[in-house]
C-alpha cells in the first residue's frame, strides 16, 4: 500500500526512535541494515526526514541520527506517509478515477471509503514513541 520509500522511512524512523530512547545515535549503515534497505536509498530518506525537522543529524565521531523522545510523541505514521506518498492515499479513488465522488461514485467507492477512513485512523493513532516502545518491549519487530 505504501511506496518502498515510505515503508523504509517508517521502519527507519522506528529504529532510530528505539535507539534514541537508549541515548544512542546511529549511522546510516546501521539504519539500513536494521531495515534491510540499500544504504544510498536510506541516506536519501534520512536526509529528507532531517529536512522535515523530524530527525536530527550530527557529523563526526560522536555523530549520527537521533529522534528526540518528545518529538517522537508528536510525530505519527500519518506524517511520514504525507511526506513520502502524499495525501492521495487518504483522498483518492481506489480505482484511480479522477471524477469519483460521493455524487459520482466508482463501483468500489463505498467500500474503499471505509478502507481510507481506517487507514487514516490507524496512521494517526500511533506515535513513533508508541512504536519504539512496542519494538523495544518485544511486542513488535521491524524485520
Amino acid at each position: 500500500m505504501f511506496s518502498k520509500a515510505c515503508e523504509y522511512a517508517i521502519k527507519a524512523t522506528i529504529y532510530i526512535a528505539q535507539q534514541s530512547l537508549q541515548q544512542r545515535r546511529v549511522n546510516v549503515k546501521d539504519v539500513a541494515a536494521s531495515v534491510a534497505a540499500p544504504i544510498a536509498f536510506t541516506a536519501k530518506i534520512l536526509q529528507q526526514l532531517c529536512r522535515e525537522d523530524i530527525l536530527e543529524s550530527n557529523r563526526g565521531k560522536q555523530g549520527g541520527f537521533i529522534f528526540d523522545p518528545e518529538k517522537q510523541k508528536q510525530i505519527k505514521i500519518y506524517d511520514l506517509v504525507r511526506i513520502f506518498d502524499g495525501e492521495g492515499l487518504f483522498t483518492d479513488c481506489g480505482l484511480g478515477l479522477h471524477k469519483c465522488s460521493e455524487l459520482n461514485p466508482c463501483p468500489v467507492h463505498d467500500d474503499f471509503k471505509k478502507v481510507r477512513e481506517n487507514l487514516i485512523f490507524m496512521t494517526q493513532k500511533y506515535s513513533f514513541y508508541d512504536l519504539a516502545q512496542k519494538t523495544e518491549s518485544g511486542l513488535a519487530w521491524l524485520k
